[in-house]
């Protein structure tokens, strides 16, 4: 980030007082004070629950020159488009509108903030989604089609395992603007898509998921665990060079 961009955001914020206000408690969550400067992002504060493996973070984006809001919810993290604001006043004007809610919604699942096309979809009805083991191959489930996550574009999170030692997940989605769904996975945090899951309906996503989600999340453990003893093998050999 910029030198003129950081010292901009800082006079702009150094002294906002609703930053002051703000609950170091607040339905589940801790709030994070430090502020944490990257490529282009600086981050002002953020509310994080480590035992749910969610936080809320308010940053400015430098790229766009705007306030915004992203959420992290396991792996996956998301910039919440509602947020983004052009100025600081009115960014604090929505913060003050609808933080709250949004983390009463994060702690505990809200059904009126799903889709009516989610809905029809009956996904949270679905009979698999209720039988789907805890543990598998060494991921737990971190959400279940029974509370679906709204991310952007129209997808909802429909099943994650994640296995947060390794960093590394099997995500499905739905995606209510193409009436599709589609799975994603994470080895040490960076995508790996295939389109092996990809389906229209439950019936055909369920025969894929009987035949190809133990063999996925095998292959993603694999590959995460030679990637971590790689890792270990080249620290290894710097330290005896």
């Amino acid at each position: 980030m910029k030198d003129e961009t950081i010292e901009k955001v800082r006079a702009e914020t150094e002294h906002w007082g609703y930053m002051d206000q703000l609950p170091e408690e607040w339905h589940g969550f801790h709030l994070d004070r430090t502020v944490s400067v990257g490529k282009d992002t600086y981050d002002l504060c953020r509310y994080e629950n480590k035992d749910r493996h969610t936080s809320v973070i308010l940053y400015f984006h430098e790229e766009t020159h705007e306030y915004k809001l992203r959420l992290k919810i396991g792996l996956i993290e998301f910039c919440r488009i509602e947020y983004i604001t052009a100025g600081l006043e009115s960014f604090e004007h929505l913060l003050r509108k609808q933080l709250e809610f949004l983390l009463m919604d994060m702690e505990t699942f809200n059904p009126k903030t799903l889709s009516s096309i989610v809905s029809d979809k009956k996904i949270t009805e679905w009979a698999l989604g209720r039988e789907l083991p805890e543990e598998l191959e060494g991921f737990s489930l971190f959400i279940r089609p029974a509370q679906p996550v709204k991310i952007n574009n129209g997808s909802y999170i429909v099943v994650d395992y994640v296995d947060f030692s390794l960093e590394s997940s099997f995500t499905l989605y739905y995606n209510i603007y193409r009436d599709e769904f589609f799975a994603e996975a994470r080895i040490w945090n960076i995508p790996d898509v295939n389109y092996d899951f990809d389906s229209n309906e439950l019936p055909e996503l369920e025969e894929k998921l009987h035949q190809r989600l133990l063999p996925r999340l095998q292959e993603i453990r694999k590959r995460a665990e030679t990637e971590a003893a790689n890792k270990k093998e080249a620290v290894k050999g710097k330290s005896e060079s």
